[in-house]
């Protein structure tokens, strides 16, 4: 199961916005972070789907997870206005965002071409 951040683990382990303007992530292995919430049906979908595969790639990659009712600072600095919303986090690079609940097929080519995890 994914990990859980609020704002402070957010700052540690993602990005501190509020040290640098420019994106630097923090993490030691590439990662998705998924704006969800309890309440949003595809969010219940992609969820599962997101365990499976952070399991199937456990130490090459991480899953942190974002409840946008709990965390709406977090949801307004990345402009989250539809969930499930998914955030790609390359080691090198820009992160690429995906709304919507993606196919299990999606996500895995998202993982192999943009965090580069095999």
């Amino acid at each position: 199961m994914g990990e859980k951040l609020d704002k402070e683990a957010f700052k540690q382990k993602v990005f501190d916005w509020e040290k640098s303007k420019e994106w630097k992530y923090q993490g030691d292995l590439p990662a998705i972070i998924d704006f969800y919430a309890d309440w949003c049906g595809p969010c219940k979908m992609v969820s599962p789907l997101l365990d499976e595969l952070g399991s199937k790639y456990e130490g090459k990659m991480r899953v942190f997870k974002v409840n946008t009712d709990e965390e709406p600072e977090l949801s307004g600095m990345f402009d989250i206005q539809s969930i499930p919303t998914l955030f790609f986090i390359p080691m090198e690079g820009e992160p690429r965002f995906a709304m919507g609940a993606l196919p299990k097929k999606e996500l895995e080519k998202a993982i192999s071409e943009v965090l580069k995890v095999e």
